[in-house]
């Protein structure tokens, strides 16, 4: 499995962005896909998480009810929906991905990862 993520860009404090992750090969519908992000000098972190059903999304504490996950199984394609930005969003987000029925959280839960794509939101 291959990831291109793409969306990226410079946005004004509570502005939007969608992030789009295009996946390669005949198995995206069975992949859990997730968002995570890294800002410079931290740690990768968690963002949102959408099941291979579309049916059970997660999404961390920071990002709730700003951010929204979906993905389209036809175009192979999960996006993030990113609105109300934040400074302290600024982050180059990764999508990945893992053959799981569940909606996985941590990094190390993940077996594939894209290249990432840089959000910066200026204040």
């Amino acid at each position: 499995v291959q990831l291109q993520a793409s969306g990226g860009g410079l946005v004004q404090t509570g502005g939007s962005l969608r992030l789009s992750c295009a996946a390669s090969g005949r198995t995206f519908s069975t992949l859990s896909m997730g968002w995570f992000r890294q800002a410079p000098g931290k740690e990768r972190e968690f963002a949102a998480t959408i099941s291979w059903s579309t049916s059970r999304t997660c999404y961390a504490d920071s990002v709730k009810g700003r951010f929204a996950i979906s993905r389209d199984n036809a175009k192979n394609t999960v996006y993030l929906q990113m609105n109300s930005l934040k400074p302290e969003d600024t982050a180059v987000y990764y999508c990945a991905a893992r053959h799981t029925m569940g909606v996985p959280t941590t990094v190390s839960d993940y077996d594939y990862w894209g290249q990432g794509t840089l959000v910066t939101v200026s204040s």
